[in-house]
């Protein structure tokens, strides 16, 4: 049976529900492995079966043999299996199987070596055995078998020399060895009353052993013929002129062959019983004698009786009866049972102490970093040194934060209108500026920021297949159901179904041909809006969309309506609960919605917007340009590291000769030197050999003018090709900024580009929180004209794992993550899945960064990305920190700027600002 992780594969068993269903339904259909014969119920289970056996995970159980399925395993037994079967000798099998039947013996090597022991020099008729005669092997064949009562009589053995095969005497119905092959007695004895020794066999000679020792006998032709004449023979030998061939009885193929065809219980001495086929093939018995079942009870129970004798020693007194001993030997006896009482405990503690040091060895098997984020704790030796133990709390202080769902709608929707402002045709804003816009609740001055955004996405929205009246047939089946249930009168903030129906019908009808001109202000965007909504929308993808339009459409009393806010009274804008009873306009009611349903209106436009022709036109010119941008990139690397090797050679050139810029003057100073040598050699002559000297003069003047010259020419040429290497790095020097500088601007607009394809975080933390970073993406920029920062929010976002996510962090049962999360990150700043927090502060954000262990893969992951932009995102925070330092200190400045309402909304940053991007007619 194949084996799997050092197991037995156990064959599938069919189902009670099964069985029984196969007996009312002998009809009904299953799925039937035919290589096993399992069967099975559904075709999942077949499969998830099938596919178990298909794995690479089995292995042998005879061979050895790994890393197979269990169809081959288990051909690979059926092989090995049938080349023992055919290399054990076969007269041999009945005697080994007789021999292990009912045997109780533990390990299975022992009984191999017990069988082994008995039989080796025992044989049997018609077995094929080995004779050596005189040096000289030869095969031969078993005719007839003499115990050793014959031992001593020859004339008896030889009476059936001439006819062995046809003779019938009653030779050939004495079983041999049936004494010596009985493993139940003891060897000794066995071999006193059955030796082998004293056995006699007739064997028949049937020819040479083909082997070296024989091959180096053949250079005679003599010894050659006369161990040819032996061959057909008829000789008597004893077992000692006997053996068999190592393939076919071996102590190895011995045991594949015991285990091939014996199986015991699991229990305790459990007898070896041949298999039923096998036993009934060579006639042994099946069922056990009853004598030998006693016998194998009383092993069995003396076995019981002896373990359960070691462990009452061990743990509790001694159970058989004691005589009564004297007060000493009972103080002695204590002592003893003291003494070993204190060494089981120590020898328990010791073993508690050696296995505590192998974990914490274990523990301290050095780790490569980075590793796995959670596994990552902070030392005390780290504590001392300053790390920060705890993250930085982030604040929840964000527009709509109030209200779940609605900030992360609020965020998508300026991202989509920011990102996508090209293909839109709008100019870029601030996420600030967008929440005063949503805040904006006075229809006089009305809001350009939110004229200019509904515009655009209902121009875009024409482009994109809509149903007609599909509002109004979703609004209607869920009347329809509302009905169908009996339930109460259809009204919803005090306006019945059909009153709000008969309002849509009136708004909006033309709103896919109205001009909405940017030079008219978008005039009519509002009742546009109310169109683009009755076609686009349904109950399914605008669950709010009944709300919506009955806000937009009626009004509540003129004494029942609240005062709006000023903007700038306050950040949070809590709706006024009322009925509403009067018809009214979009135009005047779009301001009074409260900014939950702003944004939900948004966010529906930016979802349907995603799928219009000019986004997907976009998209795709971006992917082209990130594949232009990406094979700029790498030519611009290649460039600079062309230049840089350039620059390191003229650095080499330059050290190798320091001192060639002074070499004109060095050719100087040795001239000088020589004319002076000369003069004083000229002053100190006599006249009597003055022309003499004065020949050897002009002869070394002559000699050594040439030589100056080639010097002098030689570091001329040297410091002008130092002068001229030093200008080469220089200029290389210039390119490789320049290089430089263009990779930072790849660097921008690439992740220009991918945002407009993709938006995606930063990274994640090590409790999978992700932090985002929304600005320089699409149609918004880092650095403006001049050089200056520019920012979309100006700050850093951290949102909460997701569900999955945290089921990662919930199958963490090493540790308490819980606990971890309130140590590591604050008992208010956990968060959940869709909760966010943000970083305004740049000493904030930089305790979060210094926070980022960069031991694991996701933080240090982190880590390089802040640091990638970390002069973006910090130049971010501060022009935005200014901007609103500004935008507090300008109503003080504006007393003299008052309205009749004591406010100047229009002085604010949010409605000065202008689309440049503009296009005034569709």
């Amino acid at each position: 049976m194949p084996t799997c992780r050092r197991k037995r594969v156990v064959l599938t068993e069919p189902s009670e529900a099964l069985l029984s269903a196969a007996r009312t339904d002998p009809t009904r259909e299953v799925f039937y492995l035919q290589e096993t014969g399992e069967i099975f119920e559904t075709y999942e289970a077949y499969a998830a079966r099938m596919s178990f056996y298909r794995l690479k995970q089995f292995q042998c159980e005879v061979t050895g043999k790994s890393g197979l399925d269990y169809f081959q395993a288990v051909e690979s037994e059926k092989q090995e299996a049938r080349t023992m079967h055919h290399r054990f000798s076969e007269p041999l099998k009945p005697a080994v199987l007789r021999a292990v039947q009912w045997q109780v013996m533990g390990r299975l090597d022992h009984l191999v070596e017990a069988v082994y022991e008995r039989f080796k020099d025992r044989y049997f008729k018609g077995e094929r055995v080995v004779v050596d005669l005189s040096g000289t092997k030869y095969y031969a064949r078993v005719e007839k078998v003499y115990p050793p009562k014959y031992s001593s009589d020859v004339h008896a053995r030889d009476a059936h020399k001439d006819s062995p095969t046809s003779s019938k005497t009653t030779l050939d119905d004495e079983a041999p060895h049936v004494i010596g092959g009985d493993l139940k007695i003891p060897t000794k004895d066995a071999n006193l009353q059955d030796n082998p020794a004293l056995y006699f066999y007739w064997v028949h000679i049937l020819e040479l052993e083909k082997d070296k020792s024989h091959e180096k006998k053949q250079g005679t032709s003599k010894s050659a013929e006369k161990d040819g004449k032996m061959v057909g023979s008829l000789m008597e030998v004893q077992c000692g002129m006997m053996s068999r061939d190592r393939l076919s009885f071996s102590k190895s193929i011995l045991r594949r062959f015991i285990r091939d065809c014996v199986d015991r219980d699991a229990a305790v001495a459990s007898p070896w019983i041949v298999k039923p086929a096998i036993a009934k093939r060579y006639g042994l018995e099946s069922i056990m004698p009853e004598e030998t079942r006693k016998g194998v009870e009383n092993i069995k129970k003396g076995e019981i009786d002896k373990r359960k004798k070691v462990w009452e020693d061990k743990d509790g007194p001694p159970t058989k009866k004691q005589k009564k001993m004297t007060a000493a030997q009972e103080e002695r006896a204590e002592k003893r049972e003291r003494e070993a009482r204190e060494k089981l405990e120590k020898q328990k503690q010791a073993k508690e102490e050696a296995e505590r040091i192998a974990a914490e060895k274990k523990k301290k098997k050095p780790i490569r970093y980075p590793t796995e984020d959670l596994d990552v704790r902070l030392t005390e030796r780290d504590k001392k040194a300053g790390a920060r133990v705890q993250r930085p709390l982030a604040s929840r202080d964000m527009a709509f934060n109030d209200t779940p769902g609605t900030f992360e709608a609020f965020l998508m929707g300026w991202n989509f209108l920011v990102v996508y402002g090209q293909p839109l045709h709008l100019s870029g804003f601030t996420l600030d500026e967008f929440e005063h816009a949503i805040r904006h609740s006075v229809a006089d001055p009305p809001c350009a920021l939110l004229a200019e955004i509904h515009s655009t996405l209902i121009y875009n929205l024409r482009t994109v297949a809509f149903q007609r009246h599909s509002a109004l047939v979703s609004l209607m089946r869920v009347h329809e159901e509302q009905l169908q249930r009996g339930d109460a009168e259809d009204v919803v903030l005090g306006v019945p179904f059909e009153e709000l129906t008969a309002a849509m019908a009136d708004v909006g009808n033309n709103w896919e041909r109205v001009p909405l001109r940017h030079t008219e202000g978008r005039e009519g965007w509002e009742d546009a809006l109310v169109g683009c909504l009755k076609d686009h929308a349904t109950i399914a993808n605008f669950p709010r969309l009944r709300e919506v339009l009955t806000r937009l459409l009626f009004a509540p009393e003129p004494s029942v309506e609240a005062v709006a806010p000023s903007p700038s009274s306050s950040r949070v804008s809590t709706p006024v609960s009322y009925s509403l009873s009067q018809r009214s306009i979009p135009a005047e009611r779009y301001y009074k919605l409260p900014p939950q349903d702003k944004i939900a209106i948004l966010s529906f436009m930016c979802n349907m917007a995603i799928s219009s022709k000019a986004i997907h036109a976009h998209m795709e010119q971006c992917e082209e340009q990130l594949t232009a941008l990406r094979k700029e990139k790498i030519d611009v690397n290649r460039l600079k590291k062309q230049y840089l090797e350039e620059m390191n050679a003229l650095k080499e050139e330059a050290k190798k000769d320091p001192a060639a810029k002074n070499g004109v003057d060095q050719d100087v100073e040795m001239q000088d030197s020589s004319d002076l040598s000369d003069v004083s050699e000229g002053g100190s002559e006599t006249p009597s050999n003055g022309k003499k000297s004065a020949r050897q003069k002009e002869l070394r003047h002559k000699a050594s003018t040439p030589a100056l010259a080639k010097q002098r020419e030689a570091a001329r040429a040297k410091q002008a090709s130092v002068k001229q290497a030093l200008s080469d790095h220089r200029r290389l020097d210039e390119e490789v900024n320049k290089l430089e500088r263009r990779l930072e601007g790849i660097e921008r607009e690439f992740r220009k580009l991918l945002g407009a394809v993709r938006v995606k975080p930063l990274g994640r933390d090590r409790f999978y929180n992700r932090i985002w970073w929304f600005d320089g993406m699409g149609s918004a920029s880092l650095v403006g004209s001049g050089g200056v920062a520019q920012y979309g929010t100006g700050r850093l976002f951290i949102q909460g794992p997701s569900e999955f996510d945290v089921d990662l962090l919930e199958q963490r049962k090493d540790e308490d993550i819980e606990a971890r999360r309130r140590e590591e990150e604050g008992e208010t700043g956990i968060l959940g899945p869709g909760e966010w927090a943000v970083y305004s502060d740049l000493e904030e954000l930089e305790e979060f960064v210094a926070w980022l262990n960069v031991k694991g893969h996701r933080e240090i992951a982190l880590k390089t990305a802040l640091t990638k932009w970390w002069a973006h995102i910090t130049a971010g925070i501060r022009r935005r920190v200014a901007d609103l330092n500004v935008n507090a200190k300008l109503p003080e400045a504006r007393r003299s700027a008052r309205t009749k309402s004591g406010y100047d909304v229009t002085r604010e940053p949010y409605m000065m600002w202008t689309n440049r991007r503009a296009v005034s007619s569709s």
